[in-house]
Order: structure tokens, then sequence, then C-alpha cells
């Protein structure tokens, strides 16, 4: 299951690039928790949240970031912001990976939930 959180990350990251931004960090931790990535869209600094699945038997994978998980991306988001001293626009992305019968579907949720 990790290849498959790694493969997923990667590609996320890949796609990040396509579009433009700038991936500042990847795996953020903290005492909170974690976010997979954080890139700068322009000037908006965005948190992205990254999940892969092989099937949909549990849902779709943008469904497993739970109320609980968006509250710790969060707070893992609030700790980066204060490092800049100032207020800077960020918003909260979900990256989900669908791999099924050897088919690879990337869906990029832009401003995916809100604090």
């Amino acid at each position: 299951m990790k290849d498959l959180g790694k493969k997923g990350e990667d590609l996320a990251v890949a796609l990040c690039r396509q579009k433009g931004f700038i991936v500042l960090q990847q795996n953020f931790r903290t005492p909170f928790g974690e976010i997979d990535i954080i890139a700068r869209d322009g000037n908006i600094v965005v948190f992205i949240e990254v999940k892969a699945r092989t099937g949909d038997l549990y849902g779709a994978p943008f469904e497993a970031v739970t109320r609980r998980k968006r509250e710790k991306i969060t707070k893992v988001a609030m700790s980066y912001l204060k490092r800049f001293r100032k207020e800077v626009p960020a918003r909260f992305d979900v990256i989900s990976i669908s791999m099924k019968s050897g088919n690879l579907e990337l869906e990029h949720i832009q401003d995916a939930f809100e604090i």
C-alpha cells in the first residue's frame, strides 16, 4: 500500500508542475499531522492532500478526506503559514488518483474544502 501512496504522490507532483505550480514541500510534518504537497499557484499557497486507490469498493479516493482529516490538514497548514508572519492567500486542494484495470485517472479538485 505504501508503494501506491508514493506512486500517487509522485503523479500528483508531476500534475502540479504540469499545471505550472511551484512545489515548495512534500510530506511536510508537524506534531499535528502531515500535508502531502505544499505548492504555490501564482501568489496562492496550496495545501494538497493526495489520495490514491486501486478500486472504488470503499468509495472514490477523495471521499477519504474526512472531516477529521480536513481538521488535521488545517492545523498543519496554519503551522506552515505562521512561518510567513503575514497573511497570504491559501487554499486546500485534493488530488484523487484511481488505478483500475490498468487505467489511471487523476482528478484535481481545487478548493476542495475551506477552513
